[in-house]
């Protein structure tokens, strides 16, 4: 499937094929129950519910975990997460922000990208160590993992996914290649732990657990 930009940021937009083998695996596994941590402004989420509509004709479940903060929230930046909503882009900027008063990091703005999937979406906002005890993670077939980027971030998600979710499940994790953050570290301690750890690319990691 193509991937599409749907005028959003994401940190695909200079790595299409990564995206591309995302959605690749995603056809590979046909999960019918799949979350994501770390939404931000919907944009993979929208391509992951297209694929997963054309493999099961509405009939999956998408869960997203994210903070869904507006533009004046100072995250950490060792988490890597955009501080604001400002977009680089000139005409969208000047549309969104300053006509349309649209915030894409918003709740309302990624569900409303989101709305052609109904009952099939669900979005919860807040921290990942808040909400994925929420999840039903045994009923959960695949994860993509980018939320919080710290070491500690990562390895608490990590560990609270893989007590959950039942063997030969799929986690897939961004980032694995950038580090200054801590997705390599919390991933690489797993090894004893999964069935098998398998490098996609250099940015992204495939966990079976």
């Amino acid at each position: 499937m193509k991937f599409k930009f749907y005028f959003r940021k994401t940190s695909f937009k200079k790595d299409l094929d990564s995206a591309r083998l995302l959605l690749l695996e995603i056809e590979k596994y046909k999960p019918a129950n799949f979350l994501e941590v770390g939404v931000y402004q919907g944009v993979t989420s929208r391509n992951v519910c297209e694929t997963l509509n054309k493999i099961h004709k509405n009939n999956f479940k998408f869960i997203g975990i994210d903070f869904f903060e507006d533009r004046n929230i100072d995250l950490d930046n060792k988490e890597m997460t955009v501080k604001h909503n400002k977009l680089s882009n000139p005409f969208k900027h000047l549309l969104f922000n300053l006509i349309l008063k649209k915030d894409l990091n918003s709740l309302k703005s990624v569900k409303g990208l989101l709305k052609k999937f109904g009952k099939s979406v669900e979005l919860l906002k807040g921290s990942s160590d808040i909400q994925l005890p929420k999840v039903d993670l045994q009923n959960i077939d695949f994860v993509f993992l980018d939320g919080g980027h710290s070491y500690e971030t990562v390895s608490n998600d990590l560990k609270i996914i893989t007590s959950k979710l039942k063997k030969n499940k799929i986690i897939i994790c961004d980032d694995y290649d950038q580090v200054e953050y801590g997705v390599k570290r919390a991933v690489d301690e797993l090894k004893e732990k999964v069935s098998e750890i398998i490098n996609l690319n250099d940015r992204l990691v495939k966990i079976v657990v």
